[in-house]
C-alpha cells in the first residue's frame, strides 16, 4: 500500500542555467532544420563554459543551415540575456563540429520499399499524469517551474532589476491523504548583481514565489532559503559548464514518475527518445482526464530500425476503474505508436522545440502553431467509447 502522508521534493532550473542554455541552443538548431525541411534529421549536442560554446553532432538536411548555426547559438544566448564578462552572446568563441548523419543509422531508420520508418535508436520512454494540478502534472515540479518562469518574465520585462539569468528552485511539498497541501520548504538560488545583499534579493523574489503557489501554500520564513551560500554573482557557464540533456528529471516529472534512458533536446522527432515520450505523456494525460484513473504511468520500448514498439506497459497504481491490461490493448488501437504514426498524430514535424527546452516539456498549454500538441485532450471520446 502506498503512503498517504509524506514529503516530496522536486527542482527546476531557469533558462539561464548552463545546462538549459545548451538545451535551448540544441533545440533552436532542430527548429531551424525542420523549418527548412520538415523531414530533416538532427542530433546536435551543445557544451558551454566560460565564453565558449561548442556544438557537435550529426544532421541530414539543407546545407545552408550549417552556415547559420553560429548565429543561432549567439541569438539564443542573447535572448536569454547573457551580456556578462565571462559569458557574452557577442564575444563567446563558438566551435562547430557537426557532420552528416551516419549511413548505418540512416538505413535502419529510413522507410525503404515495404519497410516502414524504424525507431532512431533502442530505448524505453515513460509518460505520466496525475490529478495534483489542473494540468495533470505532479505539483512539486509544476510549481518549481512556475516560480522560475515568473521571475524570468519579470526580469525580461524590466519589472525587477539586479537579478541575472541563472537560477534554480527547489520545492518540498507536504502530502496528506495522498494530496499536496502546502510547501514545507523552498530553496531559491539566483544570480545577481554585485552589491545586492541576501535580504535585498529575498525581498525581490519572495512576491513571485508567493504568486506562483496556490493560496496558503507558502512555507514559513525560516524554511524559505534564498541564495543560501550568501552570494551568487558569478553564474551561468562562467560559473559551471553546461551540457545538452543533463536535466532530464527537470524536463519531465521531477522524479515523481519513472524516466527513460534518453534526453529530449537536440533531437528531431524521428528519435523516439523524444517523440515516444511525448506520445506516452499524451496517452497518460488523456486516460486521467477521461476519469479512468487518478494517475497513470505508461512505458514504451523500441529497437533501432524496428517500427512498432516492443512493449506497451500501463500502471494506474490501483486507481484505475478498468484493468491496466485492457488500457494497454486499447491505446495500441487508438494511436499508431510507430515513429511515423506518432509524428503524424501529434504533428511533430514542425519548428516547435525551442520552447520546450526551458520550464518543462509537460504541463504546458497547447498552441495554435502545434507547440505542445501532446498536451491536448482529444482522445477522451475514443477512450470512453472503447473502455466504458
Amino acid at each position: 500500500m502506498s503512503r498517504s502522508d509524506y514529503f516530496f521534493t522536486s527542482e527546476s532550473v531557469s533558462e539561464g542555467h548552463p545546462d538549459k542554455i545548451c538545451d535551448q541552443i540544441s533545440d533552436a538548431i532542430v527548429d531551424a532544420y525542420i523549418e527548412a525541411e520538415p523531414e530533416a534529421r538532427v542530433g546536435v549536442e551543445t557544451l558551454t563554459t566560460t565564453n565558449r560554446i561548442v556544438l557537435a553532432g550529426e544532421v541530414r538536411g539543407p546545407n545552408q543551415i550549417l552556415n547559420q548555426i553560429e548565429d543561432i547559438a549567439r541569438n539564443t544566448v542573447k535572448n536569454i540575456g547573457y551580456e556578462q564578462e565571462g559569458f557574452h552572446w557577442k564575444n563567446a568563441n563558438v566551435e562547430i563540429y557537426v557532420h552528416n548523419q551516419s549511413p548505418d543509422i540512416a538505413q535502419g531508420v529510413d522507410a525503404i520499399g515495404n519497410k516502414d520508418e524504424g525507431a532512431g535508436d533502442q530505448g524505453l520512454m515513460f509518460g505520466y499524469a496525475c490529478r495534483e494540478t489542473s494540468e495533470l502534472m505532479p505539483a512539486p515540479i509544476f510549481y518549481s517551474h512556475k516560480i522560475l518562469r515568473l521571475l524570468a518574465e519579470a526580469r525580461h520585462s524590466g519589472e525587477i532589476k539586479g537579478i541575472k539569468p541563472d537560477s534554480k528552485s527547489q520545492l518540498t511539498l507536504e502530502y496528506r491523504n495522498g494530496k499536496p497541501v502546502e510547501a514545507s520548504s523552498i530553496v531559491l538560488s539566483t544570480q545577481h548583481d554585485e552589491g545586492l545583499s541576501q535580504d535585498e534579493i529575498r525581498s525581490i523574489v519572495e512576491p513571485y514565489v508567493i504568486k506562483a503557489l496556490p493560496e496558503g501554500w507558502m512555507c514559513n520564513e525560516k524554511n524559505f532559503f534564498v541564495n543560501p551560500t550568501g552570494k551568487f554573482v558569478i553564474g551561468g557557464p562562467d560559473g559551471d559548464a553546461g551540457l545538452t540533456g543533463r536535466k532530464i528529471i527537470v524536463d519531465t516529472y521531477g522524479g515523481a514518475a519513472p524516466h527513460g534512458g534518453g534526453a529530449f533536446s537536440g533531437k528531431d522527432p524521428t528519435k523516439v527518445d523524444r517523440s515516444a515520450a511525448y506520445a506516452a505523456r499524451y496517452l497518460a494525460k488523456n486516460i486521467v482526464a477521461s476519469n479512468f484513473a487518478d494517475k497513470c504511468s505508461i512505458q514504451l520500448s523500441y529497437a533501432i530500425g524496428v517500427s512498432h514498439p516492443l512493449s506497451v506497459y500501463v500502471d494506474t497504481y490501483g486507481t484505475g476503474i478498468v484493468s491496466d491490461n485492457k488500457i494497454e490493448e486499447v491505446i495500441k488501437k487508438i494511436m499508431d505508436l510507430t515513429p511515423r504514426g506518432i509524428r503524424k498524430h501529434l504533428q511533430l514535424n514542425q519548428p516547435i522545440y525551442k520552447k520546450t527546452a526551458a520550464y518543462g516539456h509537460f504541463g504546458r498549454e497547447p498552441e495554435k502553431n502545434g507547440s505542445f500538441s501532446w498536451e491536448k485532450l482529444d482522445l477522451i471520446d475514443d477512450l470512453k467509447s472503447t473502455l466504458s
